[in-house]
């Protein structure tokens, strides 16, 4: 069955692009979700001006996007861990300790968003990054220190 896509789909195509589906996953899924129209004529017309209007709105999105990381590109953080033999920590770091540690600071990031690349379990300087927007990325320092 082929759609036209109304918003990104992830794994399936960006707005406006005419993918071929399954029909049960079209009508299932993406048409009652909003997120695709089914190909045709009038529903190009259609789209385009839902097209005009999203890529303002994502645009605007990047903006505050590239705000954002430059200010976590600043902001290094600290994380506090029990501390064993060695150096190494009792468990590791995780992402969502790293983002409670950001909401203390006052940014509001889905700690699915943030991408620790290794698991940390010593302690150090790491790099983590903070995905704000399908297009930014921002790089985070964490410090993590022994409790006392």
């Amino acid at each position: 069955m082929k759609i036209i896509l109304r918003q990104d789909v992830e794994n399936l195509g960006a707005i406006g692009e005419i993918v071929t589906v399954k029909p049960g996953y079209a009508r299932n899924f993406l048409i009652p979700n909003q997120l695709a129209y089914l190909a045709s004529a009038g529903a190009m017309r259609a789209l385009e001006s839902e097209k005009k209007q999203y890529e303002q709105k994502m645009a605007k999105a990047r903006q505050q996007a590239e705000v954002v990381a430059a200010q976590l590109a600043e902001l290094q953080i600290t994380v506090s861990m029990q501390v064993g033999e060695e150096g190494r920590i009792f468990g590791s770091v995780t992402a969502p300790m790293i983002a409670q540690e950001l909401e203390l600071r006052g940014f509001n990031i889905d700690r699915r968003n943030i991408i620790i690349d290794e698991q940390i379990k010593t302690l150090g300087i790491f790099d983590v990054k903070v995905k704000l927007h399908s297009d930014v990325i921002a790089p985070l320092k964490v410090w993590v220190i022994g409790q006392e």
